[in-house]
């Protein structure tokens, strides 16, 4: 049988953060292929089309809520879910995007590994 891992691409500035979700997420046999910075991630997703994306909002190039704007934007990448992974930790930071932006989740850092493996199957399905 053919590969069956979901892809996500995690659009992150600290490439730290990214290898420890491409650690924690890949045991758990999710592909995760790192992108470091708006620029990259909105080229990266293009690219893969990824089954979820995982997204910083704090980023010196572009900023997550740009490239999310994008995503939604654009006719083939607007169903992607997405989930924020921010160090914004204010509930009204958390309300505000998943109430008006309508994102998919919503994770604090530094976030609880359960948690954020939890927010990521739960999105997928698994």
């Amino acid at each position: 049988m053919a590969d069956e891992r979901k892809k996500i691409v995690y659009i992150e500035d600290e490439p730290d953060m990214i290898a420890l979700a491409e650690s924690i997420l890949g045991r758990k046999k999710f592909e995760v292929t790192g992108a470091v910075g708006g620029r990259k991630g909105l080229e990266t997703v293009r690219r893969i089309k990824p089954d979820l994306v995982l997204l910083d909002l704090m980023m010196p190039d572009i900023d997550g809520w740009e490239v999310y704007k994008q995503m939604k934007a654009d006719e083939e990448l607007k169903d992607i879910p997405v989930i924020i992974v921010t160090a914004k930790s204010q509930p009204i930071d958390e309300f505000l995007a998943v109430n008006v932006a309508e994102v998919d989740g919503y994770v604090t850092k530094p976030f609880g590994l359960k948690k954020f493996v939890q927010s990521v199957e739960q999105v997928l399905g698994d």
